[in-house]
């Protein structure tokens, strides 16, 4: 390959939801607000957690990283799409572009790991409660999570080194917000057999392995939940599951649905809208789903604002 075709392409031109005129400042408007929501409530999280002795447990530990990488999720494709919009500027540096796919990868796969983790967590919770302290230890939870950041950077600096390979030549429209990989691969003008075979690898190892044991996790879950004789004792169980299980259903159901539809120009539009729902409507929520249904989180949270409302009053 030879080193012109390497710098043949400076940016790409994000295009983004919509090119009518009328609906950008009700996008830029509405998409400020999901961030800052988002952001917002996903601090609140953190800091709830860390404010309150009660909640350094397994699980809430894996809900304060899963709310850090939120943080870092919605940050690394929304601001510049309202920048983009902002300024009436679709650009993106050709660099810029391949640190944001990175960090979207990583993200994704963070996510992908810490879900089926906090699965693991709430399947010794009800399984095996009685060595749920000895199982979940602050070891195996901590390697959890570093393994977890670990495979998830080596998984997007694999992907964002073979794009680097990669010739650009005339076409450069991305039809995605950001600069999503399978879009940029469209755009090659060179040959992506080996970036797509690495793709399908990836996806069986480190996609289809973990939500395997995802699955798993919830059929012993509903499996012992079914032999509790109780009703009270069921309804305790599941709702130790319930916040965990709705975030899991929205993530998958909609990363699935964009990456298993059909591929063409009006589908790919469609796909890109779509993608909202999993890379921002799902981080902007998932503060709210394990705040509004969880007692020990609505507790400390009311603990939090009863100090600010007293450390301003002494101010």
């Amino acid at each position: 390959m030879e080193r012109g075709n390497q710098t043949s392409i400076s940016e790409f031109l994000l295009l983004g939801l919509s090119d009518r005129a009328e609906q950008q400042q009700p996008l830029f408007v509405l998409f400020l607000w999901m961030y800052l929501l988002g952001v917002l409530g996903s601090l609140l999280i953190i800091l709830a957690i860390g404010s309150d002795p009660h909640l350094h447990t397994p699980m809430y530990f894996f809900l304060t990283n899963l709310s850090l990488a939120d943080i870092c999720f919605l940050s690394t494709t929304v601001p510049k799409m309202l920048v983009n919009i902002q300024t009436h500027n679709k650009s993106i540096s050709y660099a810029r572009c391949l640190v944001q796919m990175y960090f979207f990868i990583l993200l994704v796969s963070l996510d992908h790991f810490l879900l089926t983790g906090m699965a693991y967590d709430r399947y010794v919770a009800i399984c095996h409660p009685l060595h749920y302290t000895t199982i979940m230890s602050p070891w195996l939870c901590a390697l959890v999570v570093a393994g977890s950041w670990l495979i998830s950077s080596l998984h997007a600096l694999t992907h964002t080194l073979l794009v680097v390979r990669l010739s650009f030549c005339s076409s450069h429209e991305i039809l995605h917000f950001f600069c999503d990989l399978y879009q940029v691969l469209k755009l090659s003008c060179s040959s992506i057999l080996i970036n797509e075979v690495v793709v399908f690898v990836i996806a069986v190892v480190l996609a289809v392995v973990p939500l395997t044991g995802l699955l798993f996790s919830y059929t012993r879950i509903v499996s012992t939940i079914s032999r509790i004789p109780s009703t009270s004792g069921k309804r305790k169980a599941i709702s130790t599951c319930g916040s965990h299980l709705s975030v899991v259903s929205l993530f998958y159901g909609t990363a699935l649905g964009v990456y298993f539809s059909p591929t063409s120009p009006q589908t790919a539009k469609k796909g890109s809208i779509a993608s909202v729902m999993y890379t921002v409507v799902t981080p902007m929520l998932n503060p709210f789903i394990y705040s509004l249904r969880n007692k020990d989180m609505k507790q400390a949270l009311r603990n939090v604002f009863c100090r600010k409302i007293v450390f301003s009053q002494m101010l």
